[in-house]
């Protein structure tokens, strides 16, 4: 089964890029954060091409719940104690703006856009909760408190932003990409910063903007460290009740609630890319138990990339590479985080200052307790004498089961069982693969 996205909409083609080119700026990447990109530079004047090695929006774009928010998790307690005020009231600002931006948009874009009160909810910790709510209260965003919500789940409690959004968001993207100077079927190669090779051509770009989900150059920016990938799943359902909101966990292993047309959207069973997790099953015990009525009408997985402070990377790709950029990291919340990362780097590559800029450099401290685990976790899987290998650093690959791939658990790359790539980082198909265990 595939997201009800897909099966709604007819997805645009564009052809692939033959011969040698130029372009001021080129965007690698045809997901939202890629696309957004490309409106925004074109609405500037500013003259870009952008590439997609398969189908715009083929990746997790597709699979997304497509909430527009700016609550993402219980964030806005731990930004402040660990960034201060200034930067918690920046980061919840530039959220703001990019939701000002989906709804003026979509005014004009048939693509099922409401607006909802948004939900983030803990199952045991009332105390976090209401830190949060007293957070975002005191840099200017009105939030308060529920005791109960309307699921068939006993909380602690949880916040509640008022005005929130929820929408189609193939409807939204595929409006947009129509017009813009897009690539598909045309995969990179190589990359440096002055010369980008693809397998139809090569590229003279003077600006590179890498929006893969997960940064495709190791060589700078240390994202193979920075960063990790974490799977979850969605069902949806007939005959499921109306929740009349947007809900998810705290916790990101926890479940997500939000409606779409009668239908029940139930995410959850998530896990890191590579361990074992709940997944469908976990959705649709979860299902049978409390909407005995309700009918599976489609499911789907997504993975997310997860930095090391629960904020995005955004801008230059490394201090070293001024003319590189990128947008990554979007830790579950990609709606908001793609509209930041269009507008933020529309003005970087245009040598334009942009208030926000600090919040999301790349360069910030990677000092963080998440960096430890992550480095953990690679050296597990270089050390894991099993094969097959991933091809991007060697890390050992395992099965899934559920999804049946092969699954790397120290940076998320992934594939079929014949070895043909799924998910980057990885940037090649894997030659060889065994039988998968029964």
């Amino acid at each position: 089964m595939k997201s009800i996205w897909i099966e709604s909409v007819k997805r645009p083609a564009f052809k692939q890029l033959k011969g040698d080119a130029t372009t001021d700026v080129l965007i690698i990447g045809g997901g939202i954060a890629g696309i957004l990109c490309a409106y925004k530079l074109k609405q500037a004047g500013v003259d870009c091409m952008l590439l997609e090695a398969d189908q715009i929006c083929s990746g997790v774009t597709q699979n997304t719940t497509a909430k527009i928010t700016l609550q993402h998790g219980l964030i806005y307690h731990k930004m402040i104690g660990r960034f201060g005020r200034e930067k918690a009231c920046r980061y919840l600002h530039a959220q703001k703006i990019a939701m000002e931006q989906y709804r003026t948009m979509c005014g004009t874009i048939p693509c099922d856009y409401e607006e909802k009160d948004a939900y983030v909810y803990s199952l045991d910790d009332s105390n976090i909760v209401r830190q949060e709510v007293a957070a975002l209260n005191s840099i200017g965003c009105a939030a308060d408190f529920v005791a109960n919500l309307p699921l068939p789940i006993s909380v602690a409690g949880a916040v509640r932003v008022e005005g929130q959004a929820q929408f189609h968001p193939l409807k939204f993207i595929y409006a947009l990409a129509k017009d813009l100077p897009i690539y598909e079927h045309t995969k990179v190669l190589e990359l440096s910063p002055k010369e980008v090779i693809t397998n139809h051509g090569k590229i003279r770009p003077k600006k590179i903007i890498v929006a893969t989900h997960f940064p495709l150059l190791n060589k700078h920016g240390s994202y193979f460290i920075k960063l990790y990938q974490h799977r979850s799943y969605v069902i949806a359902l007939e005959n499921g009740p109306n929740v009349e909101g947007m809900y998810v966990d705290e916790n990101h292993k926890g479940m997500s609630f939000r409606n779409y047309r009668g239908k029940l959207l139930l995410g959850g069973g998530g896990h890191r890319t590579g361990k074992q997790g709940g997944g469908w099953q976990e959705l649709e015990s979860f299902a049978r138990r409390n909407y005995p009525e309700a009918r599976i009408l489609g499911r789907w997985a997504t993975q997310d990339c997860m930095t090391l402070d629960s904020i995005p990377y955004i801008g230059r790709y490394s201090a070293s590479t001024p003319n590189l950029f990128v947008a990554t990291g979007f830790n579950k919340w990609g709606m908001t985080s793609s509209m930041v990362a269009a507008m933020l780097l529309a003005d970087l590559v245009q040598d334009k200052p942009n208030d926000y800029a600090e919040v999301f450099s790349p360069s910030r401290s990677i000092l963080r307790p998440q960096l430890a685990a992550n480095v953990a976790e690679s050296l597990i899987g270089l050390l894991t004498p099993t094969t097959p290998r991933c091809p991007h650093l060697g890390c050992a690959l395992k099965y899934n089961p559920q999804e049946h791939s092969w699954d790397c658990g120290c940076h998320g790359s992934r594939f079929t069982e014949t070895g043909e790539l799924i998910d980057n980082p990885a940037t090649d198909d894997k030659a060889r693969m065994p039988q998968p265990p029964k």
